[in-house]
């Protein structure tokens, strides 16, 4: 028994530790974005470089945590407003809004999470020695599994909605995965220099989906859309 409090005494320290690091991580992000560094990252979490590798493995493996961290959120935020008591088209564009509000709230992190950084050189984990530059995390690697879950997860919440007829359900994969890289795609570009406001991108681009999506029915017992 004692042996067994002791693992779960482990086991819950070791996760308040990672939270810890994962807060420290998101510091530096917002403070650097895509040039954040594993040094950087230890030096504001107060550990060397070899312990945060220990805790993560390598840079890939502290990607794809902030990242999930980061994803964990947005779905969250855009389940919310997807369920929220509007009309269809009201929750299309809060939907659309939500997640171009997280971009442009966290520029940092959006960049971080879909730009590659200018690092030209990596040190190996115990190498605590000055070095070259760092080089940057490997985002092309990571950022369209990123991609893939949330077009998934749109796609679900898609298919619980709406009745698209035949095949409702493969369809309503493709409408996930093409809005969210209709998302992506416009909000990178939106991010980068303002050409417009905020409001008239969500509604040019609510006039893109509104097509078959006013037209199709809520699927029978489903939650409603």
């Amino acid at each position: 028994m004692e042996t067994a409090r002791s693992a779960e005494r482990q086991r819950t320290a070791a996760e308040s530790r990672r939270r810890e690091l994962l807060e420290a991580a998101d510091r530096v992000v917002l403070r650097d974005g895509p040039q954040a560094s594993m040094n950087a990252i230890a030096a504001e979490a107060g550990i060397t470089k070899p312990i945060l590798y220990r805790h993560f493995g390598d840079k890939g493996g502290l990607y794809r945590a902030l990242a999930a961290r980061h994803t964990d959120a947005l779905l969250s935020a855009l389940r919310a407003a997807l369920d929220a008591p509007a009309d269809r088209r009201r929750r299309v564009e809060s939907t659309l809004d939500t997640y171009l509000a997280a971009i442009e709230a966290r520029p940092q992190v959006y960049r971080f999470l879909m730009h590659p950084s200018d690092g030209s050189a990596d040190a190996s984990p115990a190498d605590t020695s000055p070095a070259p530059a760092e080089q940057g995390f490997d985002v092309g690697r990571h950022s369209a599994p990123l991609l893939r879950r949330l077009g998934e997860e749109l796609g679900q919440v898609i298919a619980e909605r709406v009745d698209l007829g035949p095949d409702s359900e493969q369809t309503a994969r493709i409408w996930g995965h093409g809005i969210v890289g209709m998302m992506h795609a416009a909000g990178d570009w939106w991010l980068g220099d303002r050409p417009c406001a905020r409001e008239q991108l969500v509604g040019a681009l609510a006039d893109l989906l509104w097509g078959r999506l006013a037209a199709a029915g809520d699927l029978k017992d489903g939650p409603g859309f």
